[in-house]
């Protein structure tokens, strides 16, 4: 079951993914977050809470792609509500661009490891641990709220400060906390982390500030079991052309950590159980365009493939040009 929500009269509406053309409109006001709340407070599977409330009636899908009015798939009716958030070295074979983006000038030992390979070593050795059992934490970053997420087939900006804005195709874990402060897990999104890797790679420390961007994840929402092995396309285009297109591998298969072991070091917290909330996790990638030494410009657009999960992801690439403003003095 593939789930997405859409505008229709300026109205939030959510659907059933029927086939690559058409969908079937849910009858619910309040959209997919609507849905999941009925589904835990009730105790009932995500699926029958659909299923009752299917329209008869098919509407067409592609409509809803040209005319811009896609949105993610699930979010939180005051977007303050959702928290972005996500984690690295996740994925075998992530460490080495990390690794070298990373490492110091001075380093002359192969027998040195920079910090992050260093990490990714710690998930390979302990990040999947036998049920019931604790494994090591990863690497964890915040993005923003849910104002800083851009509907699939919107423009990503890159702030007048930024230095780069390049994509991250990664897969993405979508929960609601329930009224007594325990994550449910909706269901997964293919995403695009959006990042400043220029920043990044000048000084590591700065891995937060590269990290505070928008991002965008959907178009649907797969509700269910996740394949243990995913294969997809992260692709960046030009007026039309193939700028830049590689595969990329993700499911827990091809990661070091497993998905319950990243879930569990995110909501080990307690202020990230606050009942109603949203969480959109990020859980990492191995395949990066900027590791190819490719710089997008404004008028580039992301492509993100994973087709167990649907359509693709796709945003174009803006730049803003004003700056920032500063900070005023409230008078005594």
């Amino acid at each position: 079951m593939r789930l997405i929500q859409y505008l229709e009269n300026g109205q939030l509406c959510a659907a059933l993914v029927e086939s690559d053309d058409a969908v079937r409109p849910i009858r619910i006001d309040g959209g997919v977050y609507a849905l999941a709340r009925i589904a835990i407070d009730s105790g009932q599977t995500l699926s029958a809470v659909v299923e009752v409330r299917l329209d008869d009636e098919l509407i067409d899908y592609q409509p809803l792609i040209d005319e811009g009015r896609l949105l993610p798939p699930l979010t939180h009716p005051d977007p303050a509500h959702c928290l972005i958030t996500g984690t690295g070295l996740t994925h075998l074979g992530s460490a080495d661009t990390r690794s070298a983006m990373h490492a110091k000038a001075s380093q002359t030992e192969e027998s040195e490891l920079t910090d992050s390979m260093r990490m990714f070593k710690m998930g390979v050795e302990g990040g999947r641990p036998a049920e019931g059992e604790v494994g090591v934490q990863p690497e964890w970053f915040y993005k923003g709220d849910g104002n800083w997420v851009v509907p699939p087939e919107a423009a990503l900006t890159m702030p007048a400060f930024a230095e780069d804005g390049g994509e991250e195709p990664e897969l993405v874990g979508v929960y609601l906390v329930g009224a007594d402060g325990r994550p449910w897990r909706v269901g997964y999104a293919v995403g695009n982390e959006f990042s400043d890797h220029v920043v990044e790679r000048q000084n590591y420390l700065w891995l937060a500030h590269s990290k505070l961007r928008q991002c965008s994840y959907g178009p649907e929402l797969l509700i269910g079991e996740l394949p243990a092995h995913l294969e997809g396309t992260s692709r960046i285009t030009r007026n039309g052309e193939t700028r830049w297109e590689k595969p990329f591998l993700t499911g827990e298969d091809n990661m070091s950590h497993s998905i319950a072991n990243l879930e569990y070091h995110h909501f080990k917290y307690a202020g990230f159980r606050r009942p109603g909330d949203v969480h959109v996790h990020f859980f990492g990638t191995a395949t990066l365009s900027f590791a190819d030494h490719i710089r997008v410009e404004p008028g580039d657009r992301f492509e993100i493939e994973l087709p167990a999960l649907g359509r693709a992801l796709r945003n174009p690439l803006i730049k803003k040009e004003e700056a920032s403003t500063g900070v005023d003095i409230l008078a005594l």
